[in-house]
């Protein structure tokens, strides 16, 4: 039966080392518990005959890698790190060592950015070097807001509960965005089928009236000129013209994207967007309400965490996405770093309603700030959901105007001639 060497705290707290036979690290994980130890370490103690079969931590052996991390392309999703956090902390709230349960973690995942992620932080923390320095060694997968609550688990050794927190965050962020996403598809998709079979209208359909009413002779309305007119230039037959309006229509979106994406690169145009955006009607207070969710509820994370007050602030800032919000936190940060309250500067910048300034301050006075910061990304989080809904319900009805408008549009513009002719031929009959 194999031996284990193992080191542990006592009830005292002191730590000791010892080995213990099991049939298997589990097995010698459960008997040091038994015997009112905690387990920090269990390893397998190296056989005589071959000094090259280390096993640290009671780690999956690790298999041989032809040819090292697999190449992939993209990065990782929320969803995939969100449901990484939850397991982590369900391994270590179970008493797991750390690097044992990253390695299971590791293993059990398809080959991707994160196993590649996962393999490294792996061999990094046996190495010595800690969780959070791992993860801080691969910022585009683990952010600033995600290693710095993992060092504050660390610092308190309460990681199995700071990872829980940060798993919850992490879902409530989550949810958040998958309901404002599933309300923004309905419209989008309606309006592409749209805009798809009004351009196939002009492009193929409204030529042949068009032959037909010059064939006839008759005066055109000026709405059936001007629609006429328009499909030459989705048709692209008008004179002079070397690009036909369906390519700009067709491409037209991914244009814009494309724009707004360099443009958002620089921090002008990111400044004009961000507060364009919150000026928009009824779009804009959901923005406004779905960030002010966001920034209240991480700074509150954070400082539950026992992040200091100040690096919670910048953290906050860096992740909160709009540059108002940002520049108000920042303004926050350098009054409370002069000693200034966190409630009065937050005031002046008037990015938050008095309501959001009056719980904080409420918060600071009873030394209970992160507690209210929660209740004020709830009360939100339950806003966004009714201004979701209702936006939802305001959009139907606006969709159905528009492409009404739409259609009666095309249909009165080419029925108008042909009530013009019937007019003249009823007028030579008599």
């Amino acid at each position: 039966m194999p031996t284990y060497v193992y080191e542990a705290l006592n009830a005292q707290g002191k730590p000791e080392k010892g080995s213990i036979e099991a049939a298997s690290s589990e097995e010698a994980l459960q008997r040091i518990r038994m015997q009112g130890r905690f387990p920090t370490t269990v390893r397998e103690q190296k056989a005589k005959k071959s000094g090259a079969a280390k096993q640290a931590a009671g780690a999956v052996p690790k298999k041989k890698k032809k040819g090292g991390a697999s190449i992939t392309i993209g990065g990782v999703s929320a969803k995939q790190l969100t449901l990484f956090t939850r397991q982590l902390s369900t391994l270590q709230d179970a008493g797991l060592p750390l690097l044992r349960s990253v390695q299971i973690l590791e293993a059990q995942l398809k080959p991707g950015k994160l196993k590649n992620t996962l393999q490294a932080i792996a061999d990094d923390v046996e190495g010595g070097m800690s969780l959070s320095e791992a993860m801080a060694k691969h910022p585009r997968v683990f952010n600033r807001l995600y290693t710095k609550m993992v060092l504050a688990g660390e610092a308190g050794g309460v990681l199995d509960v700071i990872l829980q927190r940060l798993s919850e965050f992490m879902e409530k962020s989550q949810r958040l965005k998958s309901k404002i996403i599933g309300a923004m598809i309905y419209p989008i998709a309606v309006l592409s089928v749209a805009v798809i079979i009004v351009t196939g209208i002009m492009y193929y359909i409204i030529p042949q009236f068009s032959e037909i009413f010059m064939d006839m002779g008759v005066e055109l309305p000026a709405l059936t000129v001007w629609l006429i007119t328009f499909s030459d230039w989705v048709a692209g037959s008008q004179p002079g013209q070397s690009v036909p309006g369906v390519v700009w229509i067709l491409f037209s979106p991914v244009v814009i994207f494309v724009g707004l994406k360099l443009l958002r690169k620089t921090k002008p145009g990111r400044a004009a967007l961000d507060w364009t955006t919150l000026k928009f009607p009824v779009f804009g207070g959901l923005v406004r309400k779905t960030v002010i969710a966001r920034f209240t509820r991480t700074l509150g994370t954070l400082i539950n965490a026992g992040v200091p007050i100040l690096e919670a602030i910048l953290i906050t800032r860096d992740t909160c996405g709009n540059w108002v919000y940002e520049r108000a936190l920042n303004k926050v940060h350098d009054s409370i770093r002069e000693g200034e309250s966190f409630a009065g500067p937050l005031r002046q910048t008037k990015v938050c309603d008095a309501l959001v300034v009056n719980m904080i301050d409420v918060g600071e006075e009873t030394g209970d700030l992160d507690s209210m910061l929660y209740k004020i990304a709830d009360n939100f989080d339950e806003e966004v959901d009714v201004a979701v809904g209702g936006m939802v319900k305001l959009i139907e009805p606006f969709m159905v105007i528009l492409l009404g408008g739409m259609v009666g549009t095309i249909v009165v513009a080419m029925f108008l001639p042909m009530v013009a002719m019937i007019n003249d031929l009823a007028a030579s009959s008599t």
